[in-house]
């Protein structure tokens, strides 16, 4: 048996990576080939399930899944009433955008209220504690588009 020489080794070792790299990609792109938003695509409205919530509210999931760059993408609908939060303040990892169809809200942001209309978009960034509040008189109307790495 031949033994190896330093550059041999070092060779060798960049020969694995290479591999590692390749395998990796090819990994990456058959997860992504498979994933439900691996195509472009239209969401029909009509067509998404309505669930009713504890708060008297109701939420249409639109659609969640991996993107094919990595990223894992939730979206829905929430129709909250009058009074109403969704939930207490909380915090996680992912980033939330809230699209603000209709109504008056409260965004909480790290404690410190603000107003939200028709029209505002709210950014909340990772692990900051947030909440929201139906401050109007009537149903308030909103999308959440939440984003990480890897599933929330």
């Amino acid at each position: 048996m031949e033994t190896m020489n330093r550059r041999d080794l070092c060779a060798a070792m960049a020969a694995f990576a290479f591999l590692g790299c390749g395998f990796s990609e090819a990994q990456s792109a058959v997860a992504s080939e498979d994933s439900a938003l691996a195509q472009s695509k239209v969401f029909r409205f009509s067509d998404l399930p309505v669930k009713q919530n504890e708060n008297g509210g109701w939420g249409r999931q639109v659609m969640q899944g991996t993107l094919p760059t990595g990223e894992f993408v939730e979206v829905h609908e929430t129709m909250l009433p009058p009074g109403k939060m969704p939930h207490p303040p909380h915090k996680h990892r992912n980033t939330e955008f809230v699209l603000i169809r209709q109504g008056k809200l409260e965004f909480l942001n790290e404690g410190k209220p603000e107003p939200v209309g028709v029209g505002d978009v709210i950014y909340t960034a990772s692990n900051r504690m947030h909440g929201l509040t139906n401050v109007g008189d009537s149903p308030a109307l909103y999308f959440v588009v939440s984003v990480s790495h890897g599933q929330a």
